[in-house]
């Protein structure tokens, strides 16, 4: 059964990610300062995690100048005893996570899009763990509802655009 996990789900959920930045960076030597012009990648450490990502041919998320672009991330149904707004709490957590590697944060988020499979019972719990970690001035926000997910039990997916904070 699907997790709160990026589209690397089943990689990912098999060991724990860790916190520290695997960049793949194709554009410039180990050690060596990118410019604005050049794009780096996050990908997870976990050789499983990263093997998933590598086979769809995607990363977590992709640096470019001052702009961090996050892949979606799918929230499933929740775990057997947890709310949609706990399972909501571990995805934005999780997200967090990413933003913190790629030298961003939730105050630095400039976009939020959110794939939705039923809108109406999701939007409360997400709206509610949202603004727990989203603060004024608030980021652009566009709520789409879609018929499927990539994962067919996932109910929201969650795309994120950010500024680079450090």
């Amino acid at each position: 059964m699907l997790r709160s996990v990026t589209l690397l789900a089943a990689a990912a959920a098999l060991s724990a990610a860790t916190t520290s930045p695997a960049l793949a960076d194709a554009h410039v030597e180990a050690g060596a300062e990118a410019t604005s012009s050049e794009k780096r990648t996050i990908m997870p450490e976990d050789p499983g995690a990263r093997a998933f990502l590598e086979q769809f041919g995607f990363s977590e998320a992709v640096i470019h100048g001052d702009t961090v672009y996050l892949s979606g991330v799918i929230l499933g149904p929740p775990q057997e005893g947890e709310t949609q707004e706990e399972a909501f709490d571990r995805t934005f957590q999780y997200i967090g996570g990413i933003l913190e590697r790629a030298g961003s944060s939730w105050g630095d988020v400039l976009d939020i899009t959110t794939y939705h499979t039923d809108i109406d019972a999701s939007m409360p719990a997400l709206a509610a763990v949202k603004n727990r970690y989203v603060k004024a001035p608030f980021p652009a926000w566009t709520a789409i509802d879609v018929d499927r997910l990539y994962a067919p039990e996932g109910v929201v997916e969650i795309k994120i655009t950010a500024r680079r904070s450090d």
